[in-house]
């Protein structure tokens, strides 16, 4: 599903942020990765979804290597293929619940049916006619849940979704983007601090300025 070959990105004033890492996620496969601030996690999240480039390796997703995609055939790729999953929403105000949930439907020309579901999914039944700014944190998280799963990508990019959510809110939307993922026989990868929401992943990956190791599974059941 998502290859990564002797990927390298450093930043400005030469601050090398991820060096000849490679590691390969298969179909199916739902991983968290975790390590310390700086480490390089939404780096790797960014040029996953095409967000970024690396400066050498490559990014291989379903055998297609996205930096040699022009900027239009990548934007497909990433509409098709990819939910991304915000830590800050990147919901659009001016737009009511539905019509932000509608946008990867509408992007990638597919029906409508599955909106009410997907608020349904996330506890917004009744809703989908209320604009952004009469919800809170926590249901625009959901919302943005929603929008990146209703149309059924096959891999699931979630940056530190519940960082700045209450406890019930964020066991709530975790379940809830396991579920989705497995449900629809996606691949998932959860950017995460904490081991509570790494513990809804299948394994957990230790993010280091070495690469990726995997951790000990530390799921609970």
């Amino acid at each position: 599903m998502l290859e990564l070959h002797h990927v390298s990105k450093a930043y400005a004033e030469e601050r090398q942020v991820l060096s000849n890492l490679t590691y390969t996620l298969k179909a199916g496969e739902y991983v968290a990765v975790m390590g310390e601030s700086g480490v390089g996690k939404s780096t790797l999240l960014n040029l996953v979804a095409g967000l970024d480039t690396p400066d050498s390796g490559e990014v291989v997703i379903d055998g297609v290597v996205i930096s040699k995609l022009n900027d239009d055939d990548a934007t497909l790729l990433r509409r098709k293929t990819l939910g991304f999953i915000f830590q800050a929403f990147h919901i659009l105000p001016h737009l009511t619940l539905k019509q932000n949930i509608a946008l990867p439907l509408l992007l990638n020309n597919m029906p409508a049916h599955r909106i009410e579901l997907m608020l349904a999914e996330v506890g917004l039944s009744g809703r989908g006619d209320h604009f952004p700014h009469q919800l809170s944190g926590g249901e625009l998280q959901r919302v943005a849940i929603a929008r990146a799963l209703v149309h059924r990508p096959r891999l699931v990019l979630a940056d530190e979704p519940t960082g700045n959510l209450d406890p019930d809110t964020a066991h709530d939307i975790l379940q809830l983007i396991r579920t989705e993922i497995k449900k629809n026989g996606a691949s998932g990868i959860l950017v995460t601090h904490s081991h509570t929401a790494a513990a809804t992943a299948d394994a957990v990956l230790i993010m280091t300025k070495h690469g990726l190791r995997k951790a000990e599974s530390v799921r609970s059941g």
